[in-house]
């Protein structure tokens, strides 16, 4: 491939060279964020807590914190891209994880949200309690989370993941919060998912 390198000056309808890095790598810049074109073609989808929760112990069926789901039969694969957290003052200190296990148990608690918004309809199921569910495994570990003051300002800002899309949830599947020890009644999560088909 043939290419220039350095920055090129063109405008509307003139024809071009690739940019080139003077090690000759291509040079590819994104217009606007790289979740953009999945917002505009209505694949991107968010759900987020609007007033805090509890979580359940660690691994446990009996389930409390943030699930997204993905209902056998959806015909489309969700691909998890970030994932958001909020917390206050709490009772335990404990590590928050990610886990997956199947859908099971599942029922819908709070209602996705189209990036664009209005643009088009989620099939995922998210849920913020479920008894029983299937047994959970740890996928991603997230963050600690201490129970100092609430002056102890850098363990309670709320923070994001970015997954870069490293969670797929197959038809069936599902990906669910899950903290060491219970947090009481002061977190919030939220996530953004695609949903494209299989």
């Amino acid at each position: 491939m043939y290419g220039k390198v350095g920055r090129q000056t063109i405008s509307d309808g003139v024809s071009a060279q690739p940019r080139l890095e003077e090690t000759g790598a291509l040079v590819v810049q994104s217009f606007g964020g790289n979740l953009q074109e999945a917002a505009m073609a209505g694949r991107l989808f968010t759900a987020a807590m609007q007033t805090p929760t509890t979580s359940s112990t660690t691994l446990n069926t009996n389930f409390v914190g943030l699930a997204l789901v993905n209902p056998t039969g959806s015909g489309k694969v969700i691909i998890v891209h970030r994932f958001s957290y909020g917390t206050t003052a709490q009772a335990n200190a404990c590590v928050l994880a990610l886990a997956t296990t199947t859908d099971s148990g599942f029922a819908a608690d709070i209602t996705p949200r189209c990036c664009r918004y209005g643009y088009a309809a989620s099939i995922a199921i998210v849920d913020k309690a479920a008894n029983p569910i299937a047994a959970p495994v740890i996928e991603r570990i997230v963050a600690t989370i201490g129970n100092g003051a609430v002056t102890t300002a850098q363990l309670y800002a709320p923070t994001f993941v970015d997954l870069q899309g490293s969670i797929i949830l197959e038809p069936g599947r599902a990906v669910v919060t899950d903290t060491t020890a219970a947090t009481g009644a002061v977190a919030q999560f939220g996530s953004v998912w695609e949903e494209v088909e299989q």
